[in-house]
């Protein structure tokens, strides 16, 4: 009888939990200037929280829930990035920014313990577990990786009162870390249709990692709705590209580029030298027409999930033209204008292939991309190898509104800043003071070998001006067995983070972010070819001494006439013998020899 009652319960939650489980998907293509394309894949898994604690999983994978409910986790974000976002001709970026990580590999998570030593203990077996289960370095993030933002990340999901004092937030990078295909594979496993079907199906390890700027992010995070008594739990997997029109439209049989034949050539007959043997090419690449098929390699196969009776349709691809534009699809899809936003959303057929064709446009009818709110560059300044300069330039291109914003660097702990030193200057001529722009300043130092530096700033840039942020640093000596197999190269700083404070909304998920560009630090480096020759010779001569040492020690030489049983006259006579031996064949050949050059 119990086992029945427990057979009954089982599968009532697995009802709820199927009926509380949902999976939506949607591509966004968004011609950018210049020939390229934005491609913004989203993915969003949801189940009910009940049926997540329970270990009931369906949409969200069992092997991230695991990780997750072992090392206490109740909220996860994970980037992986490659590439950099051109602002000043690409405008603002995808999700505001909210999906995008720096350089290499970013990670930050809200680890519920009661000890700040409990939650760094499970923040690293969760570093362990998804660098398994991702194929990356993560177990890399060390204590000296590792930080604790203070007013840079706020949690996304909803957390109860009771568990928010609990919550311990800790952020680790990885800007050495190549993204390749090996992170690609096991993203693509975590979607119900494995790639297999959806939109999915369009994501290759060839075409992704060729794109000029890429980002895969993945987001797990507890949403209460206001409306719904039940929770859930939402991961988020995203996955944004910006691809050169002409270069993926190139066959992988002939991918070397080539000039345009002279009679394809488009040319500007408004120029005065124009003629018939003169030609000024127009630039056609924003014009040219290109399908699924020439971008990805492929058209989309089917929509995914399509036995799935609780699912409605929803629009799976999302393209951003002007309205007059044409678009070829296939017929089998559905298609909703939205006018407001200058973007056709279509329904994938649920068998079959889908295709879509953006003809030969006008280079002017492409949507002008929005600007974006601030601009962000980063470099190094100074010389030698002893100390050097970071200098930051942080532009506010509105006219007539200031903008606050919290800067956020993680430093090595190789890498000393003077804080001293730190100056923020607007480059205009009625220039603030540096306590207007710099309103705030949390700074916790780097302990040797220990933990790396933390700095946050909340700047505030002036209308329409540049602020440039700069500080000194000293450059300490690692030991010799601290430097990576390719010393000479330099070492990787993490981008910086800057959230942008917004006043109108307080919403965490609606916060708009940006990074900058990663540094290349060159440190004080040895020579590592001297300790080479030092223990080659060294071991050669040890070698030798040793060699000669131990003969001397441990041999006994003996007299040849002091040995018992040997006659030391029959071995002269042998000797003696085997030379006449030898002597008697030199001399005839030498006999013969002469007697050949007399006959001749």
């Amino acid at each position: 009888m119990n086992r029945l009652y427990f057979l009954i319960v089982s599968l009532l939650v697995t009802v709820l939990a199927a009926t509380d489980a949902e999976y939506y998907e949607r591509l966004l293509l968004e011609p950018l200037p210049q020939g390229y394309l934005l491609a913004s894949f989203n993915f969003k898994s949801n189940a009910s929280l009940r049926s997540f604690e329970q270990q009931h999983f369906r949409y969200i994978p069992r092997s991230v829930g695991q990780i997750l409910q072992h090392a206490k986790t109740k909220e996860l974000h994970l980037r992986f990035s490659s590439g950099r976002w051109d602002a000043e001709s690409w405008g603002a970026r995808p999700w505001g920014g909210a999906k995008e990580g720096g350089t290499g590999v970013e990670l930050w998570a809200w680890v519920e313990a009661d000890t700040d030593e409990e939650a760094f203990a499970r923040w690293i077996t969760l570093n362990h577990a998804l660098s398994g289960l991702f194929c990356a370095s993560l177990n890399f993030i060390d204590s000296t990786r590792t930080t604790r933002p203070l007013t840079t990340f706020e949690p996304v999901g909803d957390h109860s009162k009771t568990s928010l004092p609990k919550l311990h937030l800790l952020h680790g990078t990885l800007p050495r870390e190549v993204v390749c295909t090996e992170n690609l594979t096991p993203f693509l496993k975590l979607l119900p249709c494995k790639g297999k079907a959806g939109i999915s199906s369009l994501l290759d390890g060839h075409k992704l990692f060729d794109a000029s700027w890429q980002s895969m992010a993945i987001d797990i995070r507890p949403v209460c709705p206001k409306d719904s008594s039940g929770c859930i739990v939402e991961m988020e997997q995203t996955v944004d590209m910006v691809l050169d029109i002409e270069r993926s439209r190139r066959p992988h049989d002939n991918p070397i580029p080539r000039p345009i034949p002279a009679e394809e050539l488009i040319c500007d007959t408004s120029k005065p030298y124009a003629s018939s043997d003169t030609c000024y090419p127009l630039d056609t690449s924003t014009a040219q027409s290109w399908s699924l098929s020439d971008i990805f390699g492929r058209p989309i196969k089917g929509s995914c999930l399509v036995d799935n009776s609780l699912a409605e349709p929803t629009e799976s691809v999302c393209i951003k033209v002007p309205q007059e534009q044409q678009i070829q699809v296939s017929e089998a899809s559905v298609e909703h204008k939205d006018p407001s936003k200058q973007q056709r959303c279509y329904i994938l057929p649920s068998t079959g292939v889908f295709e879509l064709t953006l003809p030969q446009q006008d280079s002017q009818a492409v949507v002008t991309p929005s600007a974006p709110r601030l601009y962000a560059s980063r470099s190094f300044t100074g010389h030698g190898q002893e100390r050097g300069g970071v200098q930051t330039l942080l532009t506010n291109p509105s006219p007539d509104t200031a903008i606050s914003f919290v800067y956020f660097e993680t430093l090595p702990w190789f890498m000393k800043p003077y804080i001293h030193t730190l100056n923020a200057q607007a480059i205009n001529s009625s220039s603030p003071s540096q306590e207007d722009i710099i309103t705030s300043i949390y700074y916790r130092p780097a302990l040797d070998r220990q933990r790396g530096t933390q700095l946050e700033l909340q700047i505030t840039v002036p209308p329409f001006s540049t602020v440039r942020l700069t500080y000194d640093f000293e450059k300490a000596i690692l030991r010799y067995t601290e430097y990576p197999p390719d010393a000479n190269r330099g070492f990787d700083v993490a981008p910086a983070v800057i959230r942008i404070l917004s006043n109108s909304s307080s919403d965490p998920s609606e916060a708009v972010y940006l990074r900058t560009t990663s540094l290349l630090l060159s440190l004080p480096t040895p020579d590592f070819s001297m300790p080479y020759n030092v223990i080659i010779l060294t071991s050669t001569v040890m070698a030798l001494a040793f060699g000669s040492i131990y003969n001397l020690l441990v041999r006994r030489f003996v007299g040849a006439d002091e040995v018992e049983g040997y006659d030391f006259k029959k071995f002269k006579a042998r000797i003696r013998a085997s030379l006449g031996v030898v002597k008697d064949r030199f001399m005839s050949r030498l006999r013969v020899r002469d007697k050949e050059k007399k006959l001749q």
